[in-house]
């Protein structure tokens, strides 16, 4: 091996050193890091709870319960994950705004972070969002910015990040990669010491929703790296491109409107919606994830938002499958956030019916399934 020789110049040349630290912003980050991470440990775990399925059948239905976080939703885990993958990276700097596209659970949870540590907010959201999620936002400190076209959100966001100096946090693109999907309390984590002392413990599916992905690809990297037999199902609602993409591998693939579910449902194909890893999906009419949800409060006298009924009624599906081939075992879901955020929307008869959704049909398969074990749609 040839060693390079270093120039004969009679002199030592000087070393280029630039140096962009600054003791103002390592203490302000080191207090913004701790105090993030403090909400963790004083965080306890979230429910699980158990959904009535007739004994016979020999499977337990759960809904790990995100509705107690702090505030309020299964968003709080992934604002924790992003304000804490932005602060260690520099972007989030005191005194300048995060700014957040968001149809309006992870803008209430990364408002309330940026709350906590001591910058502004600014949530960039369709006018359609309800209004007791803006009055979240607003409450922890956060400002509204709507925009008339939900595909419209990405470019604002980017645009007032710029105007401001702030830092766009895009969760679309980072949810996947922000969260330690081996482990560190994640939700599959959770999950699966939960049901430890089940009678099955290790759960035939488990179903989530798609936002930005996330969570879906956090619990399936989990079930791949313990090598668990778990499958993963992801629930897609009407004016949503994830199962058309997941289906035809095209990631290019759009719509044209936004989704009535909030929190879930995206235009496009969103970075963080990793297929691959993904076992199987299902297109959900948007009146069974209403009919499911309503179904929830029944049986177990808990409202939930529209994205639980969505999974929920997938689960059911799944349950339904496991019923007529015979199979025991346990599926678990997720319930998202809590229904007081939309009483104007899925709880309003006024709403179905200006929407045009019809939810009877749905609501008598899931009483039929729950009565005789069959599913008739």
């Amino acid at each position: 091996m040839t060693i390079p020789q270093m120039p004969r110049t009679g002199r030592i040349l000087d070393t280029q050193d630039v140096d962009r630290s600054d003791a103002g912003y390592r203490a302000w980050l080191k207090e913004a890091v701790r105090k993030v991470q403090a909400d963790a440990n004083r965080s306890a775990d979230t429910h699980l709870l158990r959904f009535p399925l007739p004994d016979s059948w020999d499977i337990d239905l759960y809904l790990k319960d995100e509705s107690t976080h702090p505030t309020g939703s299964l968003k709080h885990r992934l604002a924790r994950s992003l304000f804490l993958y932005g602060l260690c990276n520099g972007w989030i700097r005191p005194g300048r705004p995060v700014i957040e596209a968001s149809s309006g659970s992870t803008a209430v949870s990364e408002a309330y972070f940026a709350k906590l540590i001591g910058v502004p907010f600014i949530a960039v959201m369709p006018r359609t969002t309800s209004a007791e999620k803006c009055r979240l936002i607003e409450f922890h400190g956060g400002r509204c910015h709507f925009v008339d076209d939900p595909r419209t959100m990405y470019e604002a966001s980017l645009a007032l990040a710029t105007q401001t100096g702030g830092h766009y946090m895009d969760q679309f693109t980072y949810a996947e990669r922000a969260t330690d999907w081996r482990g560190n309390n994640n939700i599959a984590e959770s999950i699966f010491r939960q049901l430890e002392l089940e009678r099955f413990p290790e759960p035939a599916w488990i179903v989530a929703t798609a936002g930005t992905g996330g969570t879906s690809a956090t619990i399936a990297r989990y079930v791949h790296y313990r090598q668990y037999d778990t499958r993963i199902c992801v629930a897609d609602p009407e004016n949503s491109c994830f199962f058309e993409g997941w289906a035809t591998g095209a990631p290019d693939v759009t719509c044209d409107r936004g989704s009535r579910i909030e929190g879930i449902g995206r235009p496009r194909m969103e970075p963080s919606f990793v297929p691959g890893a993904v076992d199987r999906m299902m297109k959900v009419p948007d009146a069974a994830s209403v009919a499911a949800v309503r179904t929830l409060e029944a049986a177990i006298g808990r409202r939930a938002g529209g994205s639980t009924g969505t999974g929920l009624w997938s689960a059911l599906r799944i349950v339904a499958e496991m019923v007529a081939e015979g199979r025991k075992g346990s599926v678990v879901t997720l319930l998202c956030d809590p229904g007081d955020r939309y009483l104007d929307k899925y709880y309003s008869d006024a709403w179905l019916a200006e929407q045009g959704l019809d939810i009877g049909p749905y609501t008598a398969a899931v009483e039929t399934l729950l009565e005789t074990g069959e599913w008739r749609t």
